[in-house]
């Protein structure tokens, strides 16, 4: 059985990579990196450890991650030359331990740990699965330095340093888990959906449909410490539970709503982990995307994040087969930083434009706010959402999603 993170995630960059040079002569299955026959990996200094096991084929590597394996790593050989700008991307088998957890794939770029490219794997199941990463399903892991993997448009995947199997800090999730690893290759070409998905008419028509007809409806609220329901200003109220009590007051629809918002994180990071909320919902007919302020505190500026935007709607839609429905919120500002960071709240409300999404507009709702009222909106840090924020958020959303 063959996995494709194109099927879970698929990226922006639709260009033919392999244009800036002709593909090499490798053979049908392309060019083994490492077959895992010896333990090429190193064990981790802490909560980890690596082992030869049977494989696919000859042996594997099994790589053991402890409880709390927060920014651990098993680190491979440097293996990346110019085969590697003529490649779409690389593969490997894997064999999981059958739990929901996932696997994390990284590396860094040109030495430059600020320049950090991953991937996430599933691991749940028992069987040998192949895993096929296209150049550009592998995601830069911090905003600043957002740039695909693209020999002709980006940065060169012959720069790419050790193959590192891991979590770093951002994850969240660090459970005991493992997985075993085999044959690592090269992959000349790797087959990609091109459709767009983009919808013709209504971008929220889906939805909007399900909830006039009183059909369930499912939400998914990608976001950061605004959203995640475990930062301190969320625990009692949050956003999205409002919004779903809400929609059901107002269309009489059981409305289920699945928040994978992380506190602290960035957009790209959670793009990287989007396979963890399609595991549990493959086809929700709604996905808002609610970013900003960690974009902008780690160096994202306007025409970058407008690229992350685009990029974060074509991705689920394509992970979705076109089944959800995408909902851009436009950055929140905080009481202390109003006007620069609207050019993100720019940039979100391009994206919406170029790529057919809805918009709910957040920072315009809260930059137009009184300045006693737009107080109100947030708690004693200036930064997070009060009770009345999360009551303006959800009403944005409301109207949005309703067609008002």
């Amino acid at each position: 059985m063959m996995i494709s993170l194109r099927g879970a995630v698929l990226a922006l960059w639709t260009g033919a990579l392999m244009a800036a040079a002709p593909i090499p002569a490798f053979t049908a299955e392309g060019k083994s990196l490492d077959t895992m026959n010896q333990l090429t990996f190193t064990r981790p200094a802490e909560k980890g450890s690596v082992e030869l096991v049977e494989g696919k084929s000859g042996k594997a590597i099994r790589f053991v991650f402890e409880e709390d394996c927060r920014g651990v790593f098993s680190a491979g050989p440097s293996l990346a030359n110019a085969d590697w700008d003529r490649a779409a991307g690389i593969s490997f088998w894997v064999k999981g331990d059958g739990s929901s957890h996932l696997g994390g794939l990284e590396f860094v770029w040109n030495e430059d740990y600020g320049v950090r490219y991953a991937c996430a794997f599933p691991i749940n199941g028992k069987e040998w699965r192949k895993v096929v990463v296209p150049w550009r399903d592998l995601l830069p892991e911090l905003s600043k330095s957002y740039k695909p993997l693209d020999p002709a448009r980006g940065n060169a995947p012959s720069r790419l340093g050790r193959i590192s199997f891991g979590k770093w800090w951002y994850w969240k999730d660090y459970a005991a888990h493992s997985y075993a690893i085999d044959d690592i290759r090269l992959e000349p070409v790797i087959e990609r959906d091109a459709r767009s998905y983009r919808p013709a008419g209504d971008p929220l028509a889906r939805v909007r449909r399900n909830l006039r007809a009183r059909q369930p409806v499912t939400i998914v609220t990608m976001g950061d410490s605004l959203t995640d329901t475990a930062h301190w200003t969320n625990r009692e109220t949050d956003w999205p539970e409002r919004l779903r009590k809400k929609l059901q007051d107002k269309y009489g629809s059981a409305v289920r709503i699945v928040n994978p918002a992380m506190g602290g994180t960035e957009l790209t990071q959670n793009l990287i982990l989007m396979p963890r909320w399609l595991q549990e919902c493959p086809d929700p007919d709604l996905v808002t995307v609610f970013f900003g302020g960690n974009d902008w505190a780690s160096g994202m500026r306007g025409e970058g994040f407008l690229a992350v935007q685009q990029e974060a709607v074509i991705r689920i839609r394509r992970a979705t087969k076109g089944r959800a429905d995408v909902l851009l919120m436009a950055t929140c500002p905080s009481l202390d930083n109003l006007d620069p960071i609207g050019e993100l709240a720019e940039a979100c409300r391009q994206a919406a434009r170029s790529q057919k999404a809805g918009l709910a507009d957040i920072y315009k709702l809260f930059r137009a706010a009184l300045d006693s009222d737009r107080e109100r909106l947030f708690a004693w840090d200036r930064v997070h959402l009060s009770p009345a924020g999360q009551e303006a958020v959800a009403d944005a959303a409301l109207k949005v999603i309703g067609g008002e």
